[in-house]
Parts: structure tokens; sequence; C-alpha cells
């Protein structure tokens, strides 16, 4: 099973492995206080994509936009995908954890990044 969440919300004995899926670590956070069992930053977004999204040096591209480049970058990870396909396949938890910030899971890559492991 794989479900998504903000790295920040409570942790639930369901969520099994939790993986922090973003390009930045959240500030502020020190290592005691990480609600993380792993860090994955190359199944972020990357810089520039970010940027994109955010409108920082043009004007903001659509989610649709957004999504189709997403998986145009993470394209390569197939080792992580993998590995994380088949650790639910096995039957293991895990919940893929993205920025405080990020309140719509429909329009976030977790959301992507979690059906094209499903896939």
């Amino acid at each position: 099973m794989i479900s998504t969440k903000r790295w920040n919300d409570p942790r639930d004995t369901s969520d099994g492995f939790r993986l922090l899926v973003t390009r930045y670590r959240p500030r502020g956070v020190p290592k005691a206080k990480e609600t993380w069992d792993d860090w994955w930053p190359q199944l972020g977004p990357s810089r520039a994509l970010h940027a994109a999204v955010y409108g920082k040096s043009s004007a903001p591209i659509s989610f649709d936009e957004y999504a189709r480049r997403y998986l145009d970058e993470v394209a390569h990870e197939t080792f992580r995908l993998r590995a994380l396909a088949d650790r639910a396949t096995d039957g293991e938890s895990i919940t893929l954890l993205c920025s405080s910030a990020c309140v719509d899971p429909t329009r976030c890559h977790r959301t992507i990044l979690a059906r094209l492991i499903m896939r």
C-alpha cells in the first residue's frame, strides 16, 4: 500500500516506511525531529521544475505540464521506483511525504509518484 502525506502530518501506525520525496530538505528541522525514515531527493521535482510551477522566472506552468515534466524527470529513476514497487507488492506500507506547504495532494508530485509506483 502506498499513501501520501505532508512531512509534518502526524505519524500513524499504518504509515509504515515514511519516505520524504522533496528536492529540498525541510529547513529548521533538526535530525532528531525528522518525521521520515529516509529522504530520496531524486524523486522530488528538480529545482528548475519547482521554479517553473511557481512562476519564479516566467508565468507559472499548468499542472498538466508540471505532471508531464515531472514524469519525464523521474523516468530514469527506475531502480528507486522498482524498489518501492517491490516493497509495496510484498505488503509493506509506504507513505510518500512532501512539503508542509503542499496542502492539495491532487496537485502534488507525491500523488503522481504514488500512482506511478503502483503501476
